[in-house]
């Protein structure tokens, strides 16, 4: 079941293919959030127009 800030698991399927692999920084840096994560993030905003600054933590930090 998906929460209602989420983008739905048929669609996420149908997605994650088309996200290139990502390999981690041998420099280090902060952890990345998973990939579906930041989309459900920038769905959101997108939906809400609200600023990066304030999307809610459980959808990531607004960062970048």
């Amino acid at each position: 079941m998906t929460r209602r800030n989420e983008i739905p698991i048929a669609l996420w399927k149908r997605i994650e293919p088309l996200i290139p692999q990502v390999k981690p920084s041998p420099k280090g840096g902060r952890p990345r959030v998973s990939d579906q994560q930041a989309l459900n993030g920038i769905v959101y905003v997108l939906r809400t127009g609200i600023a990066w600054e304030d999307l809610p933590l459980e959808l990531g930090d607004g960062s970048g």
